[in-house]
């Protein structure tokens, strides 16, 4: 499973950074944000360059992923491996995935650009999960990646306002993932730094 979970970490980092490409107006930051539009600071998303599309790009790539972790927490949901306690659990986290996707969504059409959709299909590896332990270490790989992927990512938004808001959607990531380690009996919190 440890390489299943560095393959997943390695792939989500350079979506993110490769897909680094389009640019947001205010209202978008602030939808990103999680305010509404009106209280946005006057120009925060005023691009000059060809920056917006680079934010655009990021953005939409993030929106890939989050579409993946939902059909993943589904896979999770449908396998009959959850226990009852766990099930309400993934169910959260998978609405969680929800909620970033269509703030994502909305933040890309607000600054022009045309959202990504989820794929019919995910390539997940189904044949290796056949326990609840197994289950939840393909979702703590996932959510390991994430927040490698939005760590990523922050640094490459020409519009700062969205950096941080992605970080909020990291922070977001990395407690699904503390949590997902406890429920594995693993240290929730391995260091003090990521990596």
């Amino acid at each position: 499973m440890k390489t299943v979970e560095t393959n997943l970490n390695t792939q989500r980092r350079g979506l993110l950074v490769r897909g680094a490409g389009l640019t947001l107006s205010a209202a978008a930051v602030a939808m990103l944000a999680g305010c509404s539009p009106s209280r946005a600071r006057a120009g925060t998303g005023d691009y000059s360059d060809g920056s917006r599309t680079q934010d655009l790009n990021i953005l939409n790539t993030a929106l890939r992923a989050e579409f993946e972790a939902v059909a993943a927490y589904q896979l999770g949901a449908d396998s009959g491996l959850l226990t009852r306690a766990m099930l309400p659990v993934a169910v959260q986290f998978q609405g969680h995935h929800r909620e970033h996707a269509e703030l994502l969504s909305q933040t890309i059409r607000t600054l022009g650009g045309e959202a990504a959709e989820p794929q019919a299909q995910y390539r997940f590896p189904v044949e290796t999960l056949d326990s609840e332990q197994d289950v939840l270490t393909f979702a703590a790989g996932l959510e390991r990646g994430a927040v490698s992927a939005y760590a990523g990512a922050i640094p490459l938004f020409a519009n700062s306002d969205l950096a941080g808001a992605a970080a909020s959607i990291l922070a977001d990531e990395a407690m699904h993932w503390a949590v997902l380690r406890h429920s594995l009996g693993l240290d929730p919190v391995p260091g003090a730094f990521f990596s």
